[in-house]
């Protein structure tokens, strides 16, 4: 009996597949898309804070100047 039990214990770790490998690959691109995901945020919140008041305030600007003109 010990024999088909060694044989089974060849077997069925022969028949395994390796999963460790996409444990690892699953976690590195988990990884990946967060780091993208915080540096998108950060860019969004960016341009919704920093650049876009300043380019509202040049397109205010220019319409003043605009008003300013004499009519043709």
């Amino acid at each position: 009996m010990s024999t088909v039990e060694g044989e089974d214990a060849h077997l069925l770790a022969a028949a395994k597949p390796p999963k460790v490998r996409r444990r690892r690959l699953r976690s590195i691109l988990l990884a990946l898309m967060a780091q993208y995901t915080i540096v998108g945020l950060s860019v969004a919140g960016i341009l919704r804070y920093v650049v876009t008041p300043q380019i509202v305030a040049k397109f205010e600007a220019i319409e003043a100047a605009l008003k300013r003109l004499p009519a043709p």
